[in-house]
């Protein structure tokens, strides 16, 4: 009776259109009073859930992302993609797979991707004969794959979410050959929708711009460099490196760029709080919201329940992905990761899957809900930049929804795309 009164409760706000946190925190509060549990216990399980130490990297991640998008970087990235993708054809389709991937690797952030990125590219496609549904369509897929690249502050909550035992090392090193197949899938989809509508090829502009777009946009890549080198080497922890990503970008954008005058600065300070507020206020809902799921038994009863249908593993991780798909249409991926990770880890560990594969897999699900409505945040702010509605550009997505299930099937069903790298490197 308790799960009817704690989901029924959370449906029910969510119809209304109640913001997510304050869904999941009123219907843990009603789940409360019904159990007869004194309701400051809600509050300390927020206050919990949200005082975890490798929290603290999430807001400086977030800030280093708000100064990358306000200082120019991504415009420089832009510029190396156009040299790299640009002359394939429907070039700029390509171009906007690879800065994507480029800008998401030092962002670490879907939505900032394709604000930043978007901005620039998709208003230039159209203006090349590109159709808004395309352009629309190729950037805000490509834009998730900043979830999948470190510094993703959605790896870090998953870390936290999963436990002891799983290493945000070893998350950022195993989305890394996800990313690349994923962007390959999207280039193929990319070119392929060209082909057929006919979309010209663009012209290699030369070794010479190449290099000179590379050197505009060195600085900003050394942010990665920092951050594997650094934490590789034992120099600092990842939370340590957040902060420091954050004093690099400042000193890159102002003193190298000299992109980022006090305003700027002042509306990047903004962002990250307004960002890192929601965040940390949706963590604290969902971590009273979880610990109510634990009381109650239901990751053991839903992993009992999947077992009763099916002992066969590639059958239980492909309902896990179907679920999660699903649930990630209408669930912002914070709050799914957060709620999601101990109710299905259990059941896909029973399954033979590993806990850093999982989180790649719970990554790209949710990177998949970013783009499908009716939440779909990244897919609205591009269909916002492209001045297209949300129904005329999800006309034609298919091709690249298919690129993205492949690559999750990939992640899914093959163990080393994920684990490899963290097995050479750690």
């Amino acid at each position: 009776m308790e799960l009817i009164v704690l989901f029924g409760a959370l449906t029910a706000l969510l119809a209304l259109g109640v913001p997510v946190a304050f869904a999941l925190g009123a219907a843990s509060l009603t789940t409360f009073v019904f159990l007869d549990i004194p309701p400051i216990v809600a509050f300390q399980q927020m206050a919990a859930g949200m005082s975890a130490f490798s929290l603290l990297a999430i807001p400086f991640f977030v800030f280093t992302g708000e100064l990358m998008t306000r200082s120019g970087i991504a415009d420089r990235i832009v510029d190396v993609a156009t040299a790299l993708f640009g002359r394939s054809r429907g070039g700029l389709g390509q171009v906007s797979v690879g800065a994507a991937m480029m800008f998401g690797s030092v962002s670490g952030s879907a939505v900032a991707t394709v604000s930043a990125v978007g901005a620039t590219l998709i208003p230039k496609m159209k203006a090349e004969g590109y159709g808004a549904d395309y352009a629309v369509n190729v950037m805000t897929c490509a834009a998730i794959l900043g979830v999948l690249v470190p510094p993703s502050h959605n790896m870090i909550l998953y870390a936290a979410s999963a436990g002891a035992g799983v290493s945000v090392v070893d998350l950022f090193l195993a989305g890394v050959i996800p990313a690349f197949a994923t962007g390959i899938a999207l280039m193929i989809a990319a070119r392929w929708v060209a082909a057929r509508r006919g979309y010209k090829a663009g012209v290699f502009p030369g070794w010479r711009a190449l290099a000179r777009a590379l050197a505009g946009a060195a600085p900003g890549f050394m942010i990665i460099v920092i951050i594997f080198g650094g934490i590789l080497g034992g120099v600092f922890t990842p939370t340590e490196s957040s902060a420091i990503a954050v004093v690099y970008t400042a000193i890159v954008a102002r003193v190298v760029y000299r992109a980022l005058g006090a305003a700027a600065f002042a509306r990047a300070v903004a962002g990250a709080v307004q960002t890192t507020a929601m965040v940390m206020l949706i963590i604290g809902a969902a971590a009273s919201f979880g610990w109510l799921l634990a009381l109650t038994e239901f990751p053991q009863t839903l992993a009992n329940g999947m077992a009763a249908l099916t002992d066969n593993p590639i059958v239980t991780l492909l309902m896990i992905n179907l679920i999660l798909l699903v649930l990630g249409t209408f669930m912002d991926m914070a709050p799914l990761i957060i709620i999601g990770t101990p109710i299905f880890l259990p059941v896909a560990m029973n399954a033979g899957m590993d806990p850093v594969q999982f989180g790649i897999v719970m990554l790209l699900n949710q990177g998949i809900g970013l783009v499908t409505p009716p939440v779909g945040s990244v897919q609205f702010v591009g269909c916002g930049i492209g001045k297209i509605r949300m129904e005329d550009a999800m006309r034609t997505i298919w091709p690249f929804y298919a690129a993205l299930f492949a690559a999750l099937m990939l992640v899914t069903y093959v163990p080393a795309a994920s684990l490899w790298l963290p097995g050479v490197l750690r």
